[in-house]
């Protein structure tokens, strides 16, 4: 049986779960540390997905894993990351989407899917990798890193593709992050204008939420939540690209990609955070849960991403993700004006 069996059979016993264990308990250990360096530190921008990537690139890189780990990390890569994405569901509620009134909700929606077939169709003139094209596109214009992870599981891009596209949400999301809060005057935005802007055009939740916030309460509200509006379109995005590959096909054959039924379960916890009330302290240990899942995920990619074939792919994927950087920006507040914001 090859590792990546290990990570798609069931686990009914004790003993079908330890060759596990090595692999978990290291990408579990690095992920641990992504969360202690971002508390240490008490910079929350710093988000534990892109440490953790980072922390597994550099092991990966620098020292000879042991066999013994690679079905946990393959485990890890499938079944961990699965179930973190769908406790974002827990994050998220329906009021909260319809607070924003309808024009916001629709102008969040037009950028997020204007910029997603923009960046798809600038990859192709670029000569840029479809799977990679994807990922950057997913991750520039939903939610950074965790879009990118959770549309690899239908793009099933390489792990160095993964690593490259979050380096590309990292590096603009955080200028984006810096810029953003100098720009709101000169653009004439108000609180609640800037903080829509904010909250559909930058990469990260950790960076909207570092951004809006700078310009008052208001401002980081309507970006937090307008963000969350983009996380919620994450599930739709990543079925639509599961079915558009699957009516491709190549050389007459029927391209099988595999259906992400785990996004059905992301919705489903949403609605059921919309009608039952979790206690505060609950929450805030299924968020915790929630960032420590998805980091080991992202630990698991990084423990497979190669730095010289990182470096192989060249700059064309970098440009593709400033030009989708400046894209999403650039329309985000065109339609913002459309809107009346």
């Amino acid at each position: 049986m090859s590792f990546s069996d290990w990570a798609e059979r069931p686990y009914s016993s004790l003993s079908g779960l330890k060759p596990l264990v090595p692999g978990l308990a290291l990408t579990a250990a690095i992920a641990a540390a992504a969360l202690t360096i971002r508390s240490a530190t008490g910079w929350m921008a710093l988000s534990p997905l892109i440490l953790s990537i980072i922390l597994g690139m550099l092991i990966r890189n620098t020292v000879t894993l042991p066999q013994s780990v690679e079905p946990g990390i393959r485990f890890s890569l499938k079944r961990i990351l699965r179930a973190g994405i769908i406790l974002l569901g827990l994050q998220i509620t329906a009021s909260q989407i319809l607070s924003l009134g309808g024009a916001a909700i629709v102008m969040v929606t037009l950028t997020l899917a204007t910029t997603f077939v923009a960046m798809r169709l600038a990859g192709r003139l670029m000569g840029v990798d479809r799977q990679l094209t994807d990922l950057i596109a997913a991750g520039t214009s939903v939610c950074g890193a965790s879009a990118i992870i959770a549309a690899n599981t239908v793009v099933r891009g390489k792990e160095e593709h993964v690593a490259y596209a979050v380096a590309c949400v990292t590096l603009f999301g955080s200028i984006s992050m810096i810029a953003y809060p100098l720009l709101a005057a000169p653009l004439g935005l108000d609180e609640r204008a800037y903080g829509l802007w904010s909250g559909a055009t930058i990469h990260e939740v950790a960076q909207v939420v570092a951004a809006s916030f700078q310009a008052g309460d208001v401002a980081g509200q309507f970006g937090t939540v307008s963000k969350l509006a983009r996380v919620v379109l994450l599930a739709p995005l990543v079925m639509t690209l599961a079915f558009a590959m699957r009516s491709n096909t190549t050389e007459g054959q029927r391209v099988k990609a595999p259906m992400p039924w785990f996004v059905l379960g992301f919705i489903a916890i949403m609605l059921a955070n919309s009608v039952i009330a979790i206690p505060a302290d609950i929450s805030r240990n299924i968020v915790t849960l929630t960032n420590f899942l998805l980091a080991m995920a992202l630990a698991a990619m990084g423990l497979q991403a190669n730095i010289g074939k990182l470096r192989a792919e060249g700059w064309r994927p970098l440009a593709l993700g400033a030009f989708g950087w400046i894209f999403i920006a650039a329309f985000g507040y065109a339609a913002l004006k459309l809107f009346g914001f």
